[in-house]
């Protein structure tokens, strides 16, 4: 009976795995299908140069750039407001905070991240814009700035928890040898076991951007749908999640060369996702052991 039980378990998480990997390979084939119908008509030259995004205008441009820009300046905001924050937050927690105290401040922080994204957005357009109005007056209603700052408190948890993990799994050993040569605790804390685990911070700070990059609701709400080859903040910008909603709720027609814009833009989002997600897996299997 032991035996089929386990015999039972393994085969449900080996069906487990083949349904996961069965459905990435749906999403890519989808996407790459869609793509290659829609770079049959346009050139991938020039979607990947030219300027100017406008699919669903008279005068049509396929140029990703104003999209790609949005995206990743909405993003570098985001990184910018929580890495600082975050990584503060998890130096503080490892090193300085009582056990106790950890326990309670940790799973209130990690609740950050289970707030509705559509929640963060509202917060961005009804209280962050204004708030910024009164020290930017041209700073227009959607703007990137309200949103990337906003993006960022949502994703202060994946850094902040993750580092704090990564620091806290630091031997005490180096702690203690550290203390043992005369270095104070900020300098332990900062020259010893904040390089110690910088392959998980790393990791944890490219997992927040890829986070970012695929926010949807708050960027499609605070950050306004005008697709613009900017890297000014105070600008209404357009991302390319941003973008998919817009097309995939309207009156775009099935099967268009405008509807497939999406896979498009979806493929082009998937493989600077799966990219930062390699690059942090490959950080994380390089260091793993490296403090064992």
């Amino acid at each position: 009976m032991r035996k089929i039980k386990e015999y039972l378990i393994e085969k449900l998480l080996f069906s487990s795995a083949l349904i996961t990997i069965a459905v990435t390979f749906g999403i890519i084939g989808v996407l790459g299908f869609e793509a290659i119908i829609f770079f049959s008509e346009v050139s991938i030259l020039e979607f990947f140069t030219d300027t100017q995004w406008t699919p669903l205008f008279a005068d049509k441009h396929f140029g990703i750039l104003p999209l790609l820009t949005g995206t990743l300046l909405t993003s570098f905001i985001a990184i910018s407001v929580a890495l600082p924050i975050g990584l503060s937050i998890g130096i503080y927690l490892s090193e300085y905070a009582p056990k106790s105290f950890r326990k309670t401040v940790k799973p209130l922080l990690e609740l950050l991240a289970a707030v509705p994204t559509v929640v963060y957005g509202f917060f961005a357009l009804i209280v962050v814009t204004p708030f910024l109005q009164g020290f930017i007056p041209n700073l227009s209603g959607f703007n990137s700035l309200s949103a990337g700052i906003v993006m960022g408190i949502m994703i202060i948890p994946f850094i902040s928890s993750l580092s704090e993990d990564a620091l806290h799994a630091v031997p005490d050993a180096l702690r203690e040898a550290s203390f043992g040569m005369g270095a104070t605790k900020l300098q332990t804390a900062f020259k010893v076991v904040v390089p110690a685990a910088s392959s998980g911070i790393i990791v944890s700070i490219i997992l927040a951007i890829s986070r970012a990059i695929g926010e949807t609701m708050i960027v499609a709400i605070a950050a306004g749908q005008q697709p613009r080859f900017t890297l000014d903040p105070t600008v209404p910008v357009e991302t390319i999640t941003a973008y998919i909603v817009q097309v995939s709720l309207g009156d775009v027609q099935h099967g268009s060369i405008e509807y497939r814009t999406i896979f498009a833009a979806g493929i082009t989002l998937f493989v600077v996702t799966f990219l930062l997600n390699t690059i942090s897996y490959r950080i994380r299997k390089k260091y793993q052991q490296r403090y064992e």
